[in-house]
């Protein structure tokens, strides 16, 4: 695992279900907070058509891409619905006590 990087302040984050991306090391990394305030990261291009997965709809703990519908659990990055059949990776995530969000890319 890489270094952790620091992308944001949480509460730059949307509140509520809401996404925004951050480029770590020319990577494209979606920030996710689900339908129950959990924050999430993993890489923001949808596995079937390389598309943004952060204007995507949430509901629960999945994401949807909005051009052919595939949703991602964003706690594992499995696909729950197709076209898409593979997973997008899953980053380490975490707040500090100043409130900052820091994420740690899997290899």
């Amino acid at each position: 695992m890489s270094e952790p990087v620091r992308v944001c302040a949480e509460s730059e984050l949307p509140t509520g279900a809401g996404a925004v991306v951050a480029d770590i090391g020319g990577r494209r990394v979606t920030i996710a907070r689900d339908s129950s305030g959990q924050l999430h990261a993993f890489d923001d291009t949808c596995t079937h058509a390389n598309v943004s997965l952060a204007e995507g709809e949430i509901e629960g703990d999945r994401i949807e891409c909005w051009l052919h519908g595939s949703q991602f659990d964003m706690t594992t990055g499995e696909p729950k619905q197709l076209p898409a059949t593979q997973p997008v990776a899953v980053h380490t995530l975490e707040v500090d006590e100043d409130g900052s969000v820091y994420v740690t890319l899997a290899d």
